[in-house]
């Protein structure tokens, strides 16, 4: 009943959310284009429910020529100008609305995490973390554990699956809105 309720939950968010989604992507767009050179939009290969590979959208806000890798392993000098603005305000995941839309994603999940990622990938799979869809935010976000550290982001994704609900999925938006959901951060240097 759970996961009836939440699909449709994020169904109802993502059809009112799609218009200013849009519209808030194409003002920040020319933001992004005069900001540096390449696409707005940017699209990674995630790994998704049940281990499926599925392209993850965001709005760009590194260099074109970043390597594709964890956000984590990426040097923070890629980061443009906007593109840290954008970060801190979360604004480049907007256009994940539309992975929610076509039942890629969920509001709240464990984030969405490479291909490349093996350790990751293998610890969600033992875990069974990958039974569920991945989200735009979650427990592992606004408790500021990023996708450097696989053991604890998995600790902390089997206990979000352990104890999913609907009212846990509300505080963990309420917190990502209020600003307590973390991003993964960009190496030093």
């Amino acid at each position: 009943m759970y996961q009836l309720a939440k699909r449709l939950f994020d169904l109802t968010i993502a059809l009112c959310l799609l218009g200013p989604t849009i519209a808030i992507t194409a003002i920040v767009g020319v933001l992004v284009k005069l900001d540096s050179h390449g696409p707005i939009l940017f699209r990674q290969v995630r790994v998704g429910h049940r281990g499926k590979p599925f392209v993850c959208f965001k709005i760009r806000t590194m260099q074109e020529e970043a390597p594709q890798v964890a956000t984590h392993e990426a040097p923070a000098q890629l980061v443009t100008r906007i593109g840290t603005i954008l970060r801190r305000l979360k604004v480049d995941e907007l256009p994940q609305v539309w992975n929610v839309l076509v039942g890629e994603m969920s509001f709240v999940g464990p984030r969405p995490c490479l291909p490349l990622q093996a350790q990751l990938v293998e610890l969600r799979l033992r875990n069974h973390i990958l039974d569920i869809r991945p989200g735009i935010t979650g427990l592992s976000q606004v408790r500021g554990i990023d996708m450097s550290d696989p053991e604890t982001l998995t600790r902390i994704d089997a206990e979000y699956l352990h104890s999913a609900s609907f009212v846990l999925d509300l505080r963990i938006l309420w917190r990502t809105v209020a600003g307590k959901g973390f991003g993964d951060g960009v190496r030093a240097k």
